[in-house]
């Protein structure tokens, strides 16, 4: 069984995160970049999958030159092979834009499974995989809580506000899951140093067949107009409790109208 799992390098989720001002987009250079917390249940689905059934893993991430941390981490983990889209022109895509780079990416490559995390922790959409399933032609199970494969057909739990779905399709197909499935596994020294001679394959949009007009910020459709910093916090009410605090905070609630 060929797997692909498509993850992405995000901002680390504890970082501050703002917007450059030459562009309004989101400022990837100054935080830490680290692999995508819910994409890490993606790449430990696939493992497990693999294990059970035989076959490869290969991650898929599209990003700058930075980002093949991600995707070294991701083999670290015990994938067997990368693709790194990187590209200039990539920057600023929207989710349009993102998908139509990772089907391209995706296409004609045999993968049997293609899974997802349920989304990035940096945009919180949750479309690509729909997208992705749609531009390849093929299922998409998404918001998986447990998956199952049984010959050419693969079976899932979708997370729904009443319980849970079952739902299976025919492979190929295309698979999100959420962090609920399983327990990422932590990368062991031996995986760290053999990561290190696992092949990566970086491609281009050239190499992928896409106009490079149709991809990065001036295609988006949409952007951001105009922002502004956070402003600051105002300093909080002290009061002294000199034998009347209690009724002196009691006071002060009411005029918040909090009581």
């Amino acid at each position: 069984m060929k797997i692909a799992v498509c993850v992405k390098q995000v901002p680390d989720t504890w970082a501050e995160k703002t917007l450059r001002e030459q562009d309004s987009t989101l400022d990837r250079e100054s935080p830490d970049g680290v692999l995508n917390e819910l994409d890490e249940y993606a790449v430990e689905e696939a493992l497990q999958i693999a294990e059970a059934h035989g076959g490869e893993v290969t991650v898929v991430s599209m990003g700058p030159a930075r980002a093949a941390e991600t995707v070294r981490k991701a083999l670290s983990m015990g994938a067997d092979a990368g693709i790194h889209i990187q590209d200039d022109v990539l920057h600023g895509s929207d989710a349009i834009a993102t998908s139509a780079v990772l089907a391209a990416a995706l296409a004609d490559k045999g993968f049997d499974l293609i899974i997802f995390g349920s989304e990035s922790t940096d945009a919180r959409m949750s479309v690509i995989p729909a997208m992705v399933a749609e531009r390849l032609g093929v299922a998409q199970l998404t918001f998986a809580q447990r998956v199952s494969i049984a010959g050419t057909d693969v079976t899932i739990e979708r997370v729904t506000d009443y319980g849970f779905d079952t739902i299976t399709a025919a492979m190929p197909a295309v698979v999100s899951v959420v962090e609920k499935i399983n327990e990422p596994r932590y990368p062991s020294f031996k995986g760290i140093m053999a990561a290190k001679k696992k092949p990566v394959e970086t491609l281009a949009v050239a190499d992928l067949g896409l106009d490079a007009a149709s991809v990065g910020q001036a295609a988006a459709w949409s952007a951001v107009e105009d922002f502004a910093a956070r402003p600051p916090k105002p300093a909080g009410t002290i009061v002294s409790d000199d034998g009347d605090g209690g009724a002196r905070i009691a006071s002060y609630l009411t005029e918040q109208k909090f009581i």
